[in-house]
Formats: C-alpha cells, structure tokens, sequence
C-alpha cells in the first residue's frame, strides 16, 4: 500500500502585527520575483491571505480600542 504523504502542519498564526506584516512583505516579494514552482506560489497565496486579515483584524481591534479611549468618537491623528 502506497504511503501517502502526512498533510502539514498549517502554519502558526503570527505573533504581532510586525511579525506578519514582515511576513507578508516577503511573501509578496517572493511570489512577484516569479522564480516560485507554482504549488509554492498558490501556498503563498493562500498564506498571504490569511496574514492578511490577522492585520486587519489586529488593526480594527486597536481602533475600537482608540474609540473607547476617545469616548466613541474618533480624532484626528496629530503628530506631537
């Protein structure tokens, strides 16, 4: 009986926002550079996608939490 290979891992989500944004700017410079195998370019896609929206998820979180500290209603960013 052929062994069939064991599904892997799926990849952990990231730690911060940092951590996947500097995951997914690699990830897009690599699939761009077009030097990838196809299965490889379609992974990191999908990867991509998923990096994705931990950001803005992360992203909206922080601005719901900046509307609670600003009593619901949101200011405009000023640079002190």
């Amino acid at each position: 009986m052929p062994k069939t290979p064991a599904p892997s891992a799926p990849p952990s989500e990231p730690v911060s926002y940092e951590a996947a944004l500097q995951e997914l700017e690699q990830l897009v410079g690599s699939i761009e550079s077009g030097q990838m195998p196809l299965d490889q370019m379609l992974a990191g896609y999908q990867r991509g996608a998923t990096l994705l929206a931990f950001c803005r998820d992360r992203l909206e979180a922080v601005q719901d939490q900046i509307k609670v500290l600003d009593e619901g209603q949101l200011q405009p960013w000023t640079q002190e």
